[in-house]
């Protein structure tokens, strides 16, 4: 089988700018890590980003990569 010939930290690859709800500052290379759906209304909703350090630290599995 033939080997990549790129990585994800290749420079040209896209990351998210976003909130780390983990440490609680704007950052680079956020995930999804789980969507909360209460009932309906304003304010009823939320997504919750991490950083890469946070998925880490925190055992965090983005929800893109859970089986």
């Amino acid at each position: 089988m033939a080997e990549p010939t790129q990585t994800e930290d290749t420079p040209t690859t896209p990351t998210g700018w976003g909130w780390c709800a983990w440490h609680k500052r704007y950052t680079a290379g956020v995930r999804l890590i789980d969507v909360i759906e209460q009932g309906s209304g304003p304010g009823s909703a939320g997504n919750l980003f991490a950083c890469g350090p946070c998925r880490e630290t925190y055992r965090l599995v983005p929800l893109a990569d859970r089986p």
